[in-house]
């Protein structure tokens, strides 16, 4: 989906912009598909009586409701990063990927926050007689919310001519285009579209199953929890595991915050040449200039510190199999929360930087086109030079301007590049998955032992099947595990895409 809503944004004449008609749409549609989702078994009940057709029919919307949000919120999510790339010059990459991270993890908090707090006791059954479905209200509003401020906020350019302005996009050009970008990557971005598919195949159990670790954790090794007691158990182990996230949110947000202040952008290497010059600091700091100095040239640059994420969710999760304490699984769960800020900033910040070099003005694109601003007309040139409201695509070499901003910011691919590296990041999902469906199956099969509340399984009786339990195995353990060996593979990736930058390739 990423990918082929990236082509048809790039295409977009639409006088709203080509990235806010996509992230409106893919709004309202997440939002109706959370609905139906907490609506299921009431809207298939409007129209079918209770049988067992109904139940498969409440299950199957339920599931279509689960990929339409998905398949929609990759739109949004490709579209307002390719925003991102489009408004901000090469310097602002880096700050714009973080502010990023920062209202992610915004996000992240809110959300866990309202998922502790009973609703129910809040609002009634003004928002649905149940936690779930007054948690999809929630987040549809929140969601319809947000991007409606920044479809307000941001004023996005408009494309007015393109090359191939009298042709329509058919789907065959479009997925024709979709696999020869593909194919062709630059080797940067390849390169970074790599370290973000080993990256992801850690990230995945982690995201899907770290707070019913936590849970489970907590209730095979706490000699006074019983889960085989509790009235609600996976209620208990998602509030257990809550917790766990809510400090990962917490960690994640203050980092996201300051690391971007001891993190070298990208186009501010000094040892490149990019930035040869060391701003004038006040008269009234002059004294310590050298120690700022100093500081400026011991930061790590923004690829070291991608790759010591790696190598920090790496050594947590390699861990998570041995733990045997709540108080240690959520230390393990927190600590992810450093790497996890890098991994919503870095990746963005190097495609955001590369697909704006590319089409920067003062270079000709390897089809031979190139981009021109048209300003407003309506804008009042006597004050400061305002923004451009409209992009126009030109193919002659005449058309380039020759005093435009080398670090200017025209985003001409960043719909189909950003797609390009959403599909690298969601393909390890299905890799993710199906490594799970294995691991599941091998140590957990059938019916979890643990939700059996007093009866006998296979013979044995309770005590024994929770004893047979809590000395095994946990087979979410054992995907975390298999989660750290593949983000050492995304470290050594992340090397090998250091020795790119330092070849200039």
């Amino acid at each position: 989906m990423g990918p082929v809503v990236g082509v048809l944004a790039d295409n977009s004449k639409s006088k709203y912009g080509r990235r806010r008609p996509f992230m409106i749409g893919g709004a309202i549609i997440v939002s109706m598909g959370l609905l139906v989702l907490g609506w299921t078994a009431e809207i298939v009940g409007f129209f079918i009586p209770e049988s067992e057709l109904r139940r498969i029919l409440t299950v199957t919307l339920a599931v279509f409701s689960i990929y339409l949000v998905d398949f929609a919120i990759n739109a949004i999510q490709s579209t307002s990063r390719s925003l991102i790339v489009d408004t901000l010059p090469i310097p602002k990459q880096q700050k714009g990927s973080a502010w990023a991270t920062r209202m992610i993890a915004i996000g992240h908090l809110a959300g866990y926050g309202v998922s502790t707090i009973d609703l129910l006791k809040v609002f009634g059954k003004t928002l649905g007689n149940s936690q779930f479905k007054q948690c999809t209200v929630i987040a549809a509003l929140a969601l319809l919310l947000s991007v409606g401020v920044t479809s307000w906020a941001v004023d996005e350019r408009v494309l007015i001519a393109s090359k191939d302005a009298d042709v329509k996009t058919g789907a065959v050009k479009v997925v024709a285009k979709i696999l020869k970008t593909t194919w062709n990557l630059p080797d940067r971005i390849r390169s970074i579209c790599w370290v973000q598919f080993w990256a992801w195949i850690g990230w995945f159990p982690f995201l899907f199953y770290s707070s019913t670790w936590v849970g489970e954790t907590y209730f095979r090794y706490t000699p006074t929890a019983s889960i085989a007691d509790s009235s609600d158990p996976l209620g208990d182990i998602g509030r257990i595991g809550s917790l766990s996230l809510l400090i990962f949110s917490i960690v994640t947000f203050i980092g996201s915050i300051f690391l971007p202040f001891v993190v070298k952008s990208p186009d501010d290497d000094t040892k490149s040449g990019t930035r040869n010059f060391t701003p004038r600091p006040p008269a009234a700091l002059a004294p310590l200039a050298p120690l700022a100095k100093m500081f400026n040239y011991s930061k790590p640059d923004l690829l070291t510190a991608w790759m010591l994420s790696h190598i920090i969710f790496a050594g947590a999760m390699f861990l998570a199999p041995f733990v045997r304490s709540l108080h240690m699984a959520t230390v393990l769960v927190a600590i992810c929360g450093i790497p996890w800020a890098l991994a919503c900033w870095a990746p963005f910040t190097f495609m955001g930087t590369e697909v704006n070099r590319m089409t920067a003005p003062s270079t000709m694109l390897a089809n031979g086109s190139s981009y021109r601003r048209i300003p407003n007309p309506a804008d009042d040139f006597s004050g400061p030079a305002p923004s451009p409201s409209f992009l126009r695509l030109h193919h002659l070499d005449r058309d380039m301007d020759d005093d435009e901003d080398e670090g200017s910011s025209t985003g001409e691919t960043a719909g189909i590049y950003l797609g390009i590296l959403n599909l690298f990041t969601t393909l390890p999902q299905f890799v993710g998955t199906f490594i799970s469906m294995i691991v599941f199956e091998i140590l957990e099969p059938g019916k979890h032992p643990e939700l059996h509340k007093g009866e006998d399984v296979d013979g044995e009786g309770k005590d024994d099947v929770v004893k047979k339990v809590t000395e095994g195995p946990n087979g979410i353990a054992v995907c975390l595990f298999i989660g750290a060996v593949s983000a050492v593979g995304a470290a050594y990736a992340t090397q090998r895409m250091k020795g790119l930058y330092k070849r200039g390739r």
